[in-house]
């Protein structure tokens, strides 16, 4: 979305011109829904009792924090286009003025468009943090190094989008690579965004492990899953639940490696299993698990509602020739295409350094087309 002065200017001038509404672009944005829950939030915070469940009072106060910083960039924006729009109704306004404001309708152009794409993020768990997995499949060590490769990208992409990471646990390769991981990206819309991730990555190139270095074909399969702030989103009875521990295994310090600090709980009925290995105590570890597992089992909960099955996982295919959602190639030349958009950069190696916003977003613009088309 790119708007010259004259767009800007007509958009500007068609909103109404009070505090409350100054900005013609609020459609975009829910103002009054985020007040209201800004306001339930605060009157949750300021209760005496609330840090008898620490968990919970971490949820209300990251999910006020969050609100509050959206409402007021949002004012900001809100702000800044209204003043810019006045100042555009002068009179003799100098050539300099005059690119100063088309600048700045540009920059607040921009602005919009990056609040409008956010609100497509409307699921009920896309503000949510996000709990990811890889898997290597077909390909043996190829694949496995493939798995370490694309656990790379998403660590920097998080970093690039100023989120935090923790791996939970991870299986290494005996020659090299890994074999699965499990890690929390912790950050607003870490979910929303991640979610379009979910599938098969294909590797083509030539390998280095090989002693002929012939060109090989890898997958791995990503997961991701909404972290779930509230145990109650799911109801979990003690007597299914068998907790089983072990000594962690891999990179670690001397605790970590030499005590049975690692846990592992298994969901009985489903045979779903929640483990992490990579805090220092068996009661954070557990706490871990039992995080990974309650988001495994409301994406099966909810997978079994046929209607909000791709919402929350996408379909579960197995890491192999024919199901990829997106191809990496190095080799006979340089190419990354998404299969659902039909996107693509022959820029490999800033896709691998994590340079992946620009597919997220063109597949959830695609998937909302989709599902607005479907609705008609």
């Amino acid at each position: 979305m790119c708007y010259t002065i004259h767009q800007w200017m007509s958009y500007a001038r068609k909103s109404k011109r009070s505090k409350e509404n100054s900005c013609g672009c609020r459609n975009i944005f829910d103002v009054a829904g985020k007040e209201r829950r800004q306001a339930e939030l605060r009157m949750k915070s300021e209760q005496p009792d609330l840090w008898n469940n620490p968990n919970e009072a971490t949820a209300v106060l990251r999910e006020l924090e969050a609100i509050d910083r959206e409402l007021s960039s949002f004012g900001i924006l809100s702000n800044a286009l209204h003043e810019v729009s006045e100042l555009s109704k002068l009179d003799g306004l100098s050539e300099d003025e005059m690119r100063g404001l088309e600048d700045e309708y540009a920059r607040i152009g921009h602005e919009a468009d990056s609040w409008e794409f956010r609100a497509l993020l409307s699921g009920p768990y896309d503000t949510k943090s996000a709990i990811l997995s890889i898997h290597a499949g077909a390909g043996g060590v190829d694949a496995q190094d493939w798995a370490e490769m694309l656990l790379r990208m998403y660590l920097r992409y998080a970093e690039g989008m100023g989120y935090r990471t923790r791996v939970l646990e991870e299986s290494r390769g005996t020659e090299a690579g890994i074999k699965s991981v499990t890690f929390e990206i912790a950050g607003g819309y870490a979910y929303g965004y991640l979610k379009a991730e979910a599938g098969v990555h294909r590797l083509v190139r030539l390998s280095p492990f090989g002693a002929n270095q012939l060109r090989q074909t890898s997958f791995a399969l990503v997961e991701v899953l909404p972290e779930i702030d509230n145990a109650d989103a799911v109801a979990i009875k003690p007597d299914d639940l068998r907790i089983d521990t072990y000594r962690a295994s891999g990179a670690g310090g001397q605790h970590v490696n030499k005590t049975e600090s690692a846990v592992r709980v298994t969901h009985l009925p489903t045979g779903l299993v929640g483990s992490s290995q990579n805090e220092r105590s068996q009661l954070q570890n557990k706490e871990q698990a039992m995080k990974v597992l309650t988001a495994k089992l409301l994406a099966k909960k909810l997978e079994d509602e046929e209607k909000e099955r791709q919402e929350i996982k996408g379909e579960h295919k197995s890491a192999e020739w024919g199901n990829q959602i997106r191809s990496y190639v190095l080799h006979p030349y340089t190419m990354v295409k998404d299969h659902r958009t039909k996107e693509e950069t022959s820029n490999t190696e800033k896709v691998l350094g994590g340079d992946i916003q620009f597919f997220i977003e063109s597949y959830l613009r695609a998937y909302a087309r989709t599902n607005t088309d479907n609705k008609r």
